[in-house]
């Protein structure tokens, strides 16, 4: 009998890897002052990097939440059920700190290494929802002490608790955030939602929330309306004593990816919430929560890119084609140096952006300003070119990396996420433009940080006085936001690359990116590169 199905010229598996081998992410952690942490990140990339765990991935986006609004009787219970693969990924980011844990430590340079781990477990991006709200809530907190004060120690534990209880009582909490209304999305001004103050100090909450990612949370950041304006409020799923909130879970949405995190519609049926800072205030007070999850997001992206160069390399160094390895095809070396170029880029930029999150945190005023305005830019952008350059290493892989069964599906309809939330577009473009309006220092903090790189090539020169010429003028500044938020973008990459990136991959981003003839689409870099060296930079740490 003839066999006709002996598997040849395939590539195997990309398993038994350290995900933190990765040396642009090696680089931006020893830089950035957390070091110390890389045994930490070591262990949790070699546990992302296994089968285990990857499969862990695979089986929580494949087998999503349920909703269960009434038990078998008909009793009201609003619980969302996970697949005991979910569990093990929250218990596992939470174990090693990914959540609230760097609040807790005082050693400088604990938030850049959270960046770094949040970036190295990357085996499934839903659970990053929950753990990075985790993280984000714990400033903005902060706005009511003596809530804080009993909360923080429990939002900074590192035991993973899932079960329903008082919140008071549980030794770990996880937190969300709920903000839009579906009368406004990123127009949180126009919710609807009202808050009613009570004899005991807390407020009545009545409103219905369109986005509440993470529903089994045990606390959530919310916004509702008072006699005094937007405010903010944190509502607990259980009230202390054991007694169910009132909240309502309406539907879960259908979503393109991030199908292994819940989101839910909810209605508030005269919850109870404990204010957050001012009253009228709940935007500046929320904002707090909100550049922290906007880091996650070019953290996320980020990790979204390095993954699949990854994929689409390993890829290329096992299968042939017309005779020879695609690895070793000048098209094919053009779109992997390419890619790794968009990733470097990407991580190189999000390090200096944790690392300035790391010492604003601890009181540093210039590196707060940097964070505010090139926060709000590379969020802009990085979130903007991940999806690109996943479609870029999925096609890589050729009509593979469009079936299910290999990762770069589930990862490709993940990256479109990190651009919408925490402010789609538009509103992240907007965003940075009126942070230089308001806080005119944050572009002299921006300047003078890509004044560093000034010298070192004459097209990074070139560009970042195209860009200062670009800002002399506010004339049709909305039109314009977003030509000039990329070019802000890329000015900053690059000025971080020149610093600290190998040469090779330098040299290649200014002749691409920061070029006036640049082609756009990956595996455009022009002739006369050294791409050997970049190349090598996609294996790193792979065992293959």
């Amino acid at each position: 009998m003839t066999s006709t199905h002996e598997v040849l010229n395939q590539a195997p598996p990309l398993v038994g890897h350290n995900t933190a081998a990765d040396p642009a992410l090696r680089e931006g952690v020893e830089r950035e002052g957390a070091g110390w942490a890389l045994p930490e990140i070591d262990e949790l990339g070699r546990l992302a990097g296994s089968e285990e765990a990857q499969a862990w991935g695979r089986l929580a986006e494949r087998v999503p939440p349920r909703l269960h609004t009434h038990d078998r009787y008909g009793h009201r219970v609003d619980e969302v059920e996970y697949v005991p693969a979910y569990h093990r990924l929250m218990e596992t980011a939470v174990g090693h700190g990914l959540h609230g844990a760097p609040w807790a430590d005082n050693r400088p340079g604990a938030h850049v290494a959270r960046a770094a781990k949040f970036m190295t477990w990357s085996v499934d991006a839903g659970h990053g929802c929950p753990i990075s709200m985790t993280y984000a809530v714990v400033p903005a907190l902060r706005a009511n002490p003596a809530l804080a004060e009993r909360l923080e120690p429990l939002l900074t534990n590192r035991e993973y608790d899932p079960v329903l209880a008082d919140p008071f009582t549980k030794r770990g909490l996880v937190a969300g955030m709920s903000m839009t209304e579906k009368q406004g999305g990123s127009d949180v001004r126009a919710n609807t939602t009202t808050a009613t103050p009570q004899s005991d100090g807390t407020h009545t909450l009545v409103g219905h929330k369109w986005f509440t990612s993470a529903p089994m949370s045990d606390l959530f950041l919310t916004l509702a309306q008072t006699e005094n304006g937007i405010s903010c409020f944190a509502v607990p799923r259980v009230l202390p004593g054991g007694e169910r909130n009132a909240m309502r879970f309406m539907r879960l949405k259908e979503k393109l990816g991030n199908r292994s995190n819940a989101s839910s519609e909810i209605e508030y049926d005269g919850a109870t919430g404990w204010l957050v800072g001012e009253e009228g205030r709940g935007v500046r007070t929320i904002v707090e929560m909100v550049n922290m999850t906007r880091l996650d997001c070019v953290i996320g992206s980020s990790a979204g890119m390095r993954t699949a160069v990854a994929q689409a390399a390993h890829h290329a160094r096992h299968r042939s084609a017309f005779g020879e390895r695609l690895v070793d095809q000048p098209a094919m070396q053009n779109v992997l140096a390419d890619l790794q170029v968009e990733s470097e880029a990407a991580t190189t930029a999000m390090f200096r952006l944790a690392g300035a999150n790391d010492r604003a945190i601890r009181g540093d005023e210039g590196e707060a300003a940097l964070r505010r305005i090139a926060l709000a830019v590379t969020k802009y952008y990085v979130c903007k070119r991940a999806p690109i350059a996943v479609g870029e290493a999925l096609e890589c892989l050729g009509g593979n990396g469009y079936i299910e069964d290999f990762d770069l599906a589930r990862i490709y309809r993940e990256m479109p996420l990190l651009s919408i939330w925490e402010g789609s577009g538009n509103v992240a473009a907007l965003d940075a433009l009126r942070a230089l309006a308001r806080e005119p220092h944050t572009l002299d903090a921006f300047f003078a940080e890509a004044e560093l790189a000034r010298g070192v090539d004459a097209r990074y020169d070139d560009a970042l006085d195209r860009l200062a010429k670009e800002l002399t003028s506010f004339d049709d500044i909305q039109l314009r936001a977003r030509r000039i938020v990329e070019q802000m973008a890329l000015v900053f990459q690059g000025s971080q690359l020149l610093r600290h990136a190998p040469t090779a991959v330098a040299d290649a981003f200014c002749a691409s990116r920061l070029d006036r003839d640049w082609g756009g689409a990956l595996g455009t870099l022009p002739t006369g590169l050294d791409l050997a060296p970049i190349l090598e930079r996609t294996r790193t740490g792979f065992d293959d």
